[in-house]
């Protein structure tokens, strides 16, 4: 189908053909997935039901937790990126020259989006505002295990409040979506540190600040790079690895994340949360408390990662509003893989609550408008689009795991005609005026 476009323009009007082929099967650009509903053609697909199970745990849970689902538009100009990460993240981002000659991209994350909005109409909403997003994200860079072109990701943040206790509020609120899953404290833990705490170590150490990045930079990639690598930049910065791995090892909380372990404490959360200074984070506009989520058998990269970035509404506002914040991306990718190896996925299947048998056509029009008065009540149902036999449409009713048949029987002489529900569990059989064929479809079968 065109959608509605001008066939002629494709050369196929009035028996054209068209003016280009295609010499092979057409497939999806690399690092981007396709999504199948259950069954799978292939075990290593990705599935859609899979995928709607993820988002509606992420919702349930948000929700829960008192946050309001926001969203934003999947282009933006290109300067809301280089104004909050500098232009050398250009080279990861699906950016181009709209026809209106603006630069623009694909969102490659949503804090910058959010922030612009909340920085737009914070005065219309009562602190703290709480809200979230399951945005689909877009960077151009290396394929890797857990990371693709483009994933989904929960989006949990935190405007308007500087205490702590928001910073507890979300981890807690990471916590409880693992858990929704099944994951237990032997399956994950949250790694909790502090910019803050880093800023006093940088600042003991060394007075100039224009160095500081680059070390954040190096503390962050202590754990995927070789130590004596890792040895020779410190050093050029005038820092000793030995003395930063036992200040890491040391793990002396700072008061701010003293206040949050208990926090977190109270909630019976505290199993699930250690205090980790390797966690630093490397982009440049955390201010405060950071952490990330880890499965604790280390066979994937990190599940997700936030922290406190108090500065970022000022900086996209350009000075107009200032609020506190904080935030988390958790995405699905490592999520899809970690639920898998720990057998956490359910079985989907695209099981029906009924299939509408039509075994005599002149039925037909009574028997669609049951279906549709079936599918009114909110009940699944399917019914053979054409003349087909009994025992073929009786197999696909089968074949859709169909936990009723339902048809219409010839209306006896003189009385009403019935509709004949049959369990296909319990195989027991009843016949039905039409209005009591959806009550009984919804009771289970005792």
């Amino acid at each position: 189908m065109w959608g509605g476009g001008d066939p002629a323009r494709f050369g196929i009007a009035g028996g054209g053909r068209f003016p280009f082929s295609f010499p092979h099967m057409m497939d999806r650009l690399p690092g981007f997935r396709d999504f199948y509903p259950e069954p799978l053609p292939l075990p290593d697909m990705w599935s859609a039901d899979a995928r709607q199970y993820i988002f509606g745990k992420w919702r349930a849970v948000a929700r829960r937790y008192g946050f309001r689902e926001y969203d934003g538009p999947p282009l933006e100009p290109l300067e809301l990126y280089t104004l909050k990460s500098g232009d050398e993240i250009v080279g990861q981002l699906y950016n181009f020259t709209d026809k209106g000659g603006r630069e623009i991209a694909l969102r490659p994350e949503m804090t910058p989006t959010l922030a612009r909005m909340v920085a737009a109409h914070e005065r219309h909403y009562k602190k703290p505002v709480k809200w979230f997003a399951i945005p689909q994200l877009f960077r151009y860079e290396r394929q890797q295990k857990g990371r693709l072109r483009e994933h989904f990701q929960l989006n949990a943040d935190i405007f308007g409040e500087a205490d702590p206790a928001a910073d507890a509020e979300l981890v807690a609120l990471l916590i409880d979506v693992l858990r929704s899953f099944g994951l237990t404290a032997d399956d994950f833990v949250i790694r909790l540190s502090s910019r803050n705490a880093w800023q006093d170590y940088f600042n003991q150490r060394c007075p100039d600040a224009g160095k500081a990045y680059a070390f954040y930079q190096i503390i962050d990639k202590l754990e995927r790079e070789d130590p004596a690598a890792s040895r020779e930049k410190l050093a050029q910065l005038g820092f000793n690895l030995d003395e930063i791995t036992a200040f890491i090892q040391a793990g002396e909380p700072t008061a701010e994340l003293r206040g949050i372990l208990e926090n977190l404490a109270a909630r019976g959360l505290r199993d699930y949360v250690k205090v980790d200074y390797q966690v630093i984070r490397g982009l440049a506009y955390y201010t405060g408390v950071v952490f990330e989520a880890f499965d604790k058998k280390g066979e994937f990269r990190a599940i997700a990662g936030g922290g406190r970035y108090d500065n970022l509404v000022k900086l996209i506002s350009g000075g107009k509003v200032n609020l506190p914040a904080l935030g988390f991306g958790f995405g699905d990718v490592v999520l899809l893989e970690l639920l898998k190896v720990r057998g956490l996925l359910p079985t989907f299947d695209a099981a029906i609550d009924a299939y509408c048998l039509i075994e005599d056509e002149t039925l037909r029009p009574a028997s669609l408008q049951l279906v549709q008065q079936l599918r009114e009540a909110g009940l699944a149902v399917e019914y053979s689009l054409v003349a087909a036999k009994p025992d073929k449409q009786f197999k696909r009713a089968q074949e859709m795991k169909a936990a009723h048949t339902v048809k219409w029987e010839p209306a006896p002489a003189g009385g009403e005609p019935l509709v004949r529900v049959r369990n296909l569990r319990t195989k027991q059989e009843q016949s039905l005026p039409a209005a009591a064929v959806a009550p009984a479809l919804a009771t289970p079968a005792t």
